[in-house]
C-alpha cells in the first residue's frame, strides 16, 4: 500500500534534520524553486489534494483565492487538532516536523507569503518544543530566513500555542486567537483568503494537508491523482480508536473499505465482540450502524452513507455500548467547548446535555427524545459556526439508528413506575 506520510514515520531520529535529509528531506525545494509560484498552485490543483482538516476543500483552489496584489500575506498552519478521536497531526508534528516545514516553505513560495505561523493545540507543549527545535535547525541550514536557496523567498516561521479551546480549530477563531483576542469565530465573508490575519490575505491549511505537498512536488501531481477514487485523491491518515484491538494511526489509500480498516489494520473488535456502531470522521460527524461497515473510506462514499469523512477519526463502538451514554459524553464536550457567542449553540448544547442526562439516569420520557430532535433542528445550520452542527450530529444520528437504546432506558422508567 502506498505510504506518502508514514513511509518512514517510525524511523529513529527522523525528527532531526540530518536523518530527515538522509531520507530525501528538503529535496523538493529545488524542484519547487525551479518553477514559477503559479505553476506550483496548478500542480497542487492537478493533484486533487483536498484539505485534510475536515472540510475537504481543494487545497490548490483555496490558495488561488488569495486577494490579488495585496501584501503582506500570511500562512497559518492549523495544528489545533482538538476534534475528539483525532490524533494523526500530533504524530506528524512529533515524529517528522521537518516534513511540515518543507510543506510550509513550498506553500509560502507558491502563495508569495513571507510569514508563517504554526498554531498548536494548547496541550501540545511537547510537540511545540520539537517543532521549535526543528525550525531552529531549518534556519541553521538555510531553509528558513532570507533568500532561501537563492530563490528570492524570504520566510519567517513561528509556533504559537493556543489555550486548549476546541473552537480555535475553526479557522477564523484561530485567527482571532493568533491576534491575541478571544477565540471566537468571525463572520464570513470576508473569508481569510481575502481578509484574514491582521486583515491581510491568509492561507490556512491543516498539518496533514501541508505535509503532502512535498510528495506532490517530488513525484508529480499525476501520481497523486492516480491514487484513490475519482473525486477523493491520494491517501488519508485515519486515527482509529475505541473498541478495537490495535488502536492507532493508519495511512490508507482513499476508497479503502472501512471493514478493512477496522478488521485488518486495527485487528478487529476487542474480545471478538460484535461491531455496533462507528463514527467515521471524528465526534462532529454522524455515527453509522454496523450494517454500513462496507462503506468505502472517501469523502463521497461516506457522505452517501449519511455521514462525513471529517478529520479522519474512526471511533469504533462494540455491542456492549449504550448509544445514549456515548452521546451524553459527546454532548457534554460540546456544551463545555461552546464559546457562547451565539444563542442556539450556547443554550442548545446545555439543554441537550440536560435532556440526555435525564434519559441516561432513567427519568426521561419519549417527550425528551422529541425535544432533542426539535432542539437539533433549531441548531442545525443556524449557529454562527459549525460547532452547533457538530453538537447535534451524534444526537440526531444516534436517535435515527439506535432509537431502541433510548427506548430501553425510557421503558425502564415506565416499568419501574408501574411496579411502584
Amino acid at each position: 500500500m502506498t505510504q506518502i506520510l508514514f513511509k518512514n514515520i517510525d524511523m529513529e531520529g527522523l525528527n532531526s534534520i540530518d536523518v530527515y535529509e538522509s531520507q530525501g528531506g528538503y529535496k523538493s525545494l529545488e524542484k519547487a524553486f525551479a518553477k514559477k509560484p503559479d505553476e506550483i498552485i496548478e500542480m497542487v490543483k492537478a493533484s486533487g489534494l483536498r484539505g485534510r482538516g475536515g472540510a475537504g476543500f481543494p487545497a490548490g483552489l483555496k490558495w488561488s483565492f488569495l486577494a490579488k496584489d495585496v501584501f503582506p500575506r500570511y500562512l497559518a498552519c492549523n495544528a489545533d487538532e482538538s476534534e475528539p478521536g483525532t490524533c494523526k497531526d500530533r504524530e506528524l508534528l512529533e515524529k517528522t516536523p521537518h516534513l511540515l516545514i518543507e510543506g510550509i516553505i513550498i506553500t509560502c513560495y507558491a502563495c508569495r507569503i513571507e510569514t508563517g505561523y504554526i498554531y498548536l493545540r494548547g496541550e501540545f507543549q511537547h510537540a511545540s518544543d520539537l517543532m521549535d527545535q526543528a525550525i531552529e535547525e531549518a534556519y541553521a541550514k538555510g531553509y528558513l530566513g532570507k533568500n532561501i536557496m537563492g530563490s528570492g523567498l524570504n520566510l519567517e516561521l513561528y509556533t504559537h500555542l493556543g489555550a486548549g479551546a476546541y473552537i480555535c480549530g475553526e479557522e477564523s477563531a484561530l485567527l482571532n486567537s493568533l491576534e491575541g483576542m478571544r477565540g471566537e469565530p468571525r463572520l464570513k465573508p470576508p473569508f481569510p483568503a481575502v481578509e484574514g490575519l491582521y486583515g491581510k490575505p491568509t492561507v490556512i491549511n491543516n498539518v496533514e494537508t501541508l505535509c503532502v505537498v512535498p510528495w506532490i512536488i517530488n513525484e508529480g501531481p499525476e501520481k497523486h491523482s492516480a491514487l484513490g477514487t475519482e473525486k477523493s485523491k491520494g491517501t488519508k491518515l485515519v486515527s482509529v480508536s475505541g473498541h478495537v484491538k490495535k488502536p492507532g494511526n493508519y495511512e490508507v489509500v482513499m476508497g479503502t473499505p472501512i471493514r478493512e480498516i477496522i478488521y485488518d489494520m486495527a485487528g478487529g473488535i476487542r474480545n471478538d465482540n460484535q461491531l455496533k456502531a462507528y463514527i467515521p470522521g471524528g465526534s462532529s460527524t454522524p455515527m453509522l450502524p454496523a450494517s454500513k461497515v462496507d462503506v468505502l473510506y472517501d469523502y463521497e462514499s461516506i457522505q452517501a452513507a449519511g455521514s462525513m469523512l471529517g478529520s479522519g477519526a474512526l471511533i469504533v463502538m462494540d455491542h456492549t455500548v449504550n448509544v445514549v451514554e456515548a452521546t451524553l459524553r459527546l454532548a457534554y464536550f460540546y456544551m463545555h467547548e461552546s464559546c457562547g457567542k451565539c444563542t442556539p449553540c450556547r443554550e442548545g448544547t446545555r439543554w441537550m446535555w440536560q435532556l440526555l442526562n435525564q434519559i441516561q439516569e432513567g427519568t426521561g420520557t419519549n417527550e425528551h427524545v422529541d425535544k432533542l430532535l426539535d432542539i437539533s433542528d433549531n441548531m442545525s445550520f443556524k449557529c454562527f459556526c459549525p460547532l452547533g452542527d457538530a453538537a447535534v450530529a451524534p444526537i440526531v444520528s444516534g436517535i435515527q439508528h439506535f432509537r431502541s437504546d433510548y427506548d430501553e432506558l425510557i421503558k425502564k422508567l415506565t416499568t419501574d413506575t408501574v411496579a411502584g
